[in-house]
């Protein structure tokens, strides 16, 4: 499939006043060279929902143009490029034709128009899918589509830094704050939107003018631009969530930003990047056909949220134009492996491997200190079992158990990645990519001389892996081969080789490594696994990395900076109009302050190329470990499902095994043992972007 870019042909917020009539006349004096017609609210016009759609005529010549869909007139209205907007209503679900007739001239466009509740692209919906409207204040929804009407509200920004509720969005109170746009003072009076998008709450947040927004009219205290925001964690779905990214931040709407999000853009809700990014898509369409043309969109979010925007950059470019992931991952299942291994290490080091010290244990595990494994741990391995991470929303009587209620709601992470993988007709259960078979456990604290080769022996021998359920057993973990096929086809474990290679990238690194007693899971080697995939791909010039500690000072510092370096990033590209192509302009209007580095306090950022492993200033100051699969034999990349094998040979391992300690290696390791120097199995380069699982 195409791999277009989602920008709005216009450069510009449309201006001036509404036509009444269905026929404009321009007052162009260089006409463009032919009629035509795009869509502008989605330029995937075979994805459009809601029954409306705003385009952009581009007439040949200043005679009158006029546009019809199925047959009935649209009015159309100036844009500020000397173009003309119509929003187009009505239409019905299915093919659509759009018709734009100017003096014996005539353009069409072809629109297919879904169900605002979805699908749209992502494939058959979750059933049951539970209703949390009330969460938002909306009324009580019913399943399967859990529609509620949007409601309109007003807060404002206070003087001691607050959002209030505002009942009359004209009234302006005392301690009413005022917000900066463009350099112009405005009242910090803010418009939230609320409704049901795609079976989701979205949400919308925009500087209120006095005005109802209008596409043909902007808000005069919007900056044209929108942050679309992302929530983290990662579980099974089936509800339709109670929080979304989140919309009233002030960095973003102090300057005028408008801001979006949904309950599937949080990865706790839908643990799919495909989902996700229907749902952004269909929130974003229908902010455009309200508010108007979008200049640029920038994606936020981190971990989870993070996940999101470097997966929908890369398979659904467009949807988000520059993306700033904190905290980052690079997609839902690359980081399965070590979840697994530090299930399975918790266990063995509370049993056989009860005698490894807490720095024998590190160096198994690779991380800057093993903590991160009891984190994981607790944190996410019961996302790969049946039930133990069901949300509240998910009555327990609807949950799976095996005999009590086999058809019952799986609460497992890969259930979102359904339509994808598919389902395996012995289990039930949705197909895994997830595989330890042939991985050695401790191989660079073996070769390091930090283990020796009788608990090499006994961590290999016992360690196991996890049944379809979740749960540990004796032998080890092999994956399914159809999800395999699927995962790297469809780019599911992202490739850095489509969308994404020309994408602006802030990576925003705020260094959790050792922030609290217990190390936190979002280790700094995840920025740096991108960038090895990035380059592998021909280049990593568009992803920035920027390191900051984690506090407050620091972070508020850092993000003050990425936002504003995205916004002139994007702004530098749209200006360019020069025939390079889309790659070559994003790495050539990089602003020339915009680089890796990191902040060594709250007022100093330093400038220094980023390297794995770390060195200079920023490498001191922020140190850069490994993880499960790197400290057993695999590079950077970590991209590699379910290795390639070769067969295990002690002549490659410096350290003297005893004949029994062969013999219980060789049974272990039967079919073999990794070989990191070649592909994974069923590795390949994706298919495409854009891709619909209808």
């Amino acid at each position: 499939m195409a791999d277009r870019r989602w920008r709005p042909a216009i450069a510009c917020v449309a201006l001036a006043t509404a036509v009444p009539l269905t026929t404009y006349g321009t007052a162009s004096a260089a006409p463009a060279p032919r009629l035509s017609i795009t869509s502008v609210s989605n330029p995937q016009p075979r994805f459009v929902s809601g029954g409306q759609v705003l385009v952009r005529v581009a007439p040949a010549g200043s005679r009158p143009v006029i546009l019809n869909a199925n047959g009935h007139a649209v009015s159309l209205h100036r844009a500020a490029d000397g173009g003309l907007l119509g929003l187009a209503t009505g239409l019905r679900t299915g093919v659509n034709i759009l018709e734009a007739r100017q003096s014996g001239r005539r353009a069409t466009l072809r629109v297919t128009d879904h169900p605002i509740t979805g699908p749209v692209l992502s494939g058959r919906q979750q059933l049951p899918f539970y209703c949390e409207t009330q969460a938002f204040g909306l009324p009580a929804a019913e399943q399967p589509y859990c529609a509620a009407p949007t409601q309109t509200t007003y807060v404002y920004r206070t003087t001691a830094g607050a959002y209030a509720p505002l009942a009359d969005p004209s009234a302006r109170p005392a301690d009413l704050a005022t917000a900066t746009v463009g350099g112009r003072a405005v009242p910090y009076v803010v418009r939230v939107e609320r409704g049901t998008i795609d079976r989701a709450v979205y949400e919308i947040a925009a500087l209120y003018d006095g005005a109802a927004p209008s596409p043909f009219t902007p808000d005069r205290s919007w900056n044209g631009r929108l942050v679309y925001t992302f929530g983290g964690g990662c579980n099974a779905g089936y509800h339709q969530g109670s929080a979304t990214g989140g919309v009233l931040n002030d960095l973003f709407l102090g300057q005028g930003y408008a801001v979006a999000s949904s309950t599937l853009n949080v990865l706790d809700n839908n643990c799919s990047p495909i989902i996700s990014a229907e749902a952004a898509m269909m929130v974003k369409e229908h902010f455009a056909e309200s508010y108007g043309p979008v200049r640029h969109t920038i994606g936020w979010g981190g971990s989870g949220g993070a996940i999101q925007q470097y997966d929908i950059a890369e398979n659904y470019p467009g949807i988000v134009d520059g993306i700033i992931p904190g905290v980052s991952f690079p997609d839902p299942l690359s980081t399965g492996g070590p979840v697994a291994d530090c299930r399975l290490l918790d266990r063995f080091f509370a049993g056989p491997g009860a005698d490894f010290t807490a720095a024998q244990k590190k160096a198994v595990a690779g991380f800057t200190d093993y903590t991160t494994c009891v984190s994981w741990d607790q944190t996410f391995a019961s996302r790969s079992t049946a039930t133990d991470s069901c949300n509240p929303a998910i009555p327990v009587s609807a949950r799976w158990d095996p005999v009590t209620n086999p058809g019952g709601v799986k609460c497992n992470s890969g259930e979102q990645l359904v339509n994808q993988l598919g389902r395996d007709p012995r289990t039930g259960f949705v197909r895994s990519p997830l595989d330890n078979t042939g991985v050695e456990y401790g191989l660079a604290a073996l070769k390091a001389g930090t283990i020796t080769p009788a608990q090499f022996t006994a961590l290999n021998t016992a360690i196991g892996g996890l049944d379809h359920t979740g749960k540990p057993v004796a032998q080890r973990t092999a994956a399914d081969p159809k999800a395999l096929d699927a995962v790297y086809a469809d780019d599911i474990v992202n490739a850095a080789a489509q969308g994404l290679r020309q994408t602006p990238v802030i990576d925003q690194r705020t260094d959790l490594d050792l922030a609290g007693a217990i190390n936190d899971i979002h280790t700094t080697e995840w920025s740096f696994v991108m960038r090895q995939r990035l380059l592998r791909s021909g280049g990593a010039g568009n992803q920035v990395i920027i390191e900051n500690h984690a506090t407050a000072a620091e972070t508020a510092a850092a993000s003050v900076y990425e936002l504003d370096a995205m916004d002139r990033w994007l702004t530098a590209i749209e200006a360019d109009h020069s025939r390079r192509d889309p790659r070559q302009k994003v790495l050539a209007d990089r602003p020339g302050d915009l680089g890796d580095g990191c902040y060594l306090s709250a007022a100093t950022r330093i400038l220094q190329p980023l390297t794995y492993p770390p060195g200079g200033q920023c490498g001191a100051a922020y140190p850069v470990a490994a993880n499960t699969r790197m400290a057993a034999g695999e590079g950077l990349t970590m991209d590699v499902m379910k290795c390639s094998l070769k067969p295990l040979d002690f002549r490659g391992h410096p350290a003297g095994f005893t004949a029994e300690e062969r013999k219980r290696l060789s049974a272990t390791f039967r079919t073999g043992v990794c070989d990191y120097s070649r592909n994974g199995v069923g590795q390949r380069r994706p298919i495409g972007t854009w891709r619909s699982y209808r």
